[in-house]
């Protein structure tokens, strides 16, 4: 069973959709006391850095978050869901994040692009993927649907499996141990998102 944590921040309804397609069983789950019930872990993300840590400590799944990243069990953060995982974001101030994996998160600096291009990020683009289980049967080369203004800035190269251009190189996708971060939808991302989900149930 693989439980979705609802802390009224994401898009939660179509991430079940797609699992569904799949012929997985989710169930979006509120109880942070519950989430080590769960065989794997979907933390989904659409908003603001600030206001979904507050909404965790509100809801008290900041710890149960920590602890079942200190499992053997498998979870994934989607977009904002990944950004979450690191330690701090400088979105709309300096806020402190989950810290299950090193590094924080910043804003794309345009000054750094080699072209105008528009903020947010926005639309289908690349991504430049290592040999991981979570792509496996996709090409090291694939496309996948992006909305974001931010992104990480990983501290530890090993655990990037993932980059996109966009302006500049920037990772997109991370594995440390058995925690999980992409930074697109998959949800939203057709045939190659629903791989990479149908590559999670099986891990």
């Amino acid at each position: 069973m693989i439980g979705i944590v609802d802390y009224n921040m994401g898009n939660l309804a179509s991430v079940q959709n797609a699992f569904a397609k799949l012929g997985c069983e989710t169930v979006v789950e509120s109880n942070p006391a519950k989430f080590k019930d769960y065989e794997k872990l979907i933390l989904p993300g659409v908003g603001a850095f600030g206001d979904a840590m507050e909404h965790l400590r509100e809801r008290n799944m900041v710890g149960a978050l920590q602890s079942y990243a200190k499992s053997e069990k498998h979870m994934l953060g989607i977009c904002l869901g990944m950004q979450l995982l690191f330690e701090s974001s400088e979105e709309f101030g300096s806020h402190a994040g989950l810290g299950i994996i090193k590094g924080n998160v910043k804003t794309f600096d345009a000054s750094m692009f080699s072209e105008p291009l528009k903020i947010p990020h926005m639309g289908w683009n690349r991504m430049f993927t290592t040999k991981h289980p979570l792509f496996e049967g996709l090409d090291e080369e694939h496309y996948l649907y992006f909305v974001h203004t931010y992104h990480v800035n990983c501290s530890n190269e090993e655990d990037i499996i993932g980059r996109t251009n966009y302006g500049y190189e920037f990772t997109s996708a991370v594995a440390c141990g058995n925690v999980f971060g992409i930074q697109p939808h998959p949800e939203k991302s057709h045939t190659n998102g629903l791989k990479i989900l149908e590559n999670f149930i099986g891990l």
